[in-house]
């Protein structure tokens, strides 16, 4: 049973858990948009607002609390003297999360998180949907059929080696302007 546990376990052990917690906040403070997991980006959430919160008191003691969650220090000090001032005015939600298509190996449902105002880049990228090429009709002229044998073999007697009819050449489609029947008029004038 579950009871009183909360929190998504992602089928890791407790000390890889934070370290992939720790590596996405690190991630997303640093580039302020990161695309994972929707699960993942609902758990870091509340982490990259409590560094976000850190930088916003922007004392000793903080900055230090920072750098003891933070594997990089200098998105510790992006964090203070960056970000922190442009949330100065803002009381908390600092992030975005924005779904994205599911993922097509496994299915898992992505999504981007993002800081509230980040602003110099494009909106979230969502993949191009793979479709199949549509299905064209041929735009070749229809090839004409070929002329049907002279003499037809008798039912019951097997047929002839010398008999059995080679086959014909694909008539290709004329470039000028001349019908189907012409052309092959023309070609059985140049058999002959």
């Amino acid at each position: 049973m579950r009871h009183r546990l909360n929190g998504r376990h992602f089928g890791r052990p407790t000390d890889h858990r934070l370290a992939m917690y720790r590596n996405l906040v690190t991630d997303l403070l640093r580039h302020e948009r990161i695309t994972t997991t929707e699960a993942k980006a609902k758990e870091i959430r509340p982490m990259a607002e409590k560094m976000i919160t850190l930088g916003k008191r922007g004392d000793v003691h903080a900055r230090r609390q920072a750098l003891a969650f933070m594997y990089d220090t200098k998105v510790v000090k992006k964090v203070f003297d960056e970000i922190a001032p442009r949330m100065a005015n803002r009381p908390g939600g600092y992030t975005r999360i924005t779904a994205i298509e599911a993922r097509k190996g496994d299915g898992a449902k992505v999504a981007s998180i993002e800081l509230i105002d980040f602003v110099d880049a494009p909106a979230t990228p969502r993949p191009q949907r793979v479709t199949a090429a549509p299905i064209q009709a041929s735009t070749a002229a229809p090839v004409a059929a070929a002329p049907a044998p002279t003499s037809a073999p008798v039912a019951n007697e097997p047929p002839a080696a010398e008999s059995v009819p080679e086959p014909e050449a694909v008539v290709e489609a004329p470039e000028t302007d001349e019908t189907v029947e012409e052309a092959v008029a023309a070609e059985e004038e140049e058999k002959s």
